[in-house]
């Protein structure tokens, strides 16, 4: 699916619900469905930097060239977020991933539902996951 077509079912999921419990009840659900990460990967080296919890981000590229995200978080709504990001950039192209900004956040209101410290906390894995594209475009222009 391109990334601009899960960036509109985001939007259109958090539509569906009339208040921010509900949609708050919907990211820690979102984050509960999040595959595991392996306890190996847990290391400081994948800690997001700037997030107040915990957030583990690890990325990898697959044969077709595009970018596999795997993430945690030891907090709820702050795994949630990460599930949401991980969902809109997971197995799309490096230059995909660097071109789209992810407007659904700011499309439902949530930049006005999150703390100073959790929205940084998200500008932050969004900062993380476009520095791993990078990376990797750079290293298939390389190649």
């Amino acid at each position: 699916m391109h990334i601009e077509d899960v960036q509109n079912r985001i939007i259109k999921e958090f539509g569906l619900f009339e208040d921010w419990t509900e949609r708050y009840k919907y990211i820690i659900k979102h984050g509960d469905k999040l595959a595991p990460l392996n306890e190996k990967d847990k290391v400081d080296s994948n800690l997001v930097k700037g997030c107040q919890s915990r957030v583990w981000l690890v990325a990898s590229i697959n044969e077709a060239g595009k970018v596999c995200f795997e993430a945690d978080s030891d907090a709820a709504i702050t795994k949630g977020l990460v599930s949401l990001v991980v969902r809109l950039y997971n197995e799309q192209a490096p230059e995909d991933i660097l071109e789209t900004n992810p407007d659904f956040i700011s499309e439902i209101g949530m930049e006005q539902h999150l703390s100073p410290t959790r929205a940084n906390g998200l500008a932050s894995m969004v900062k993380q996951m476009k520095i791993y594209a990078m990376a990797f475009k750079s290293k298939v222009e390389i190649s």
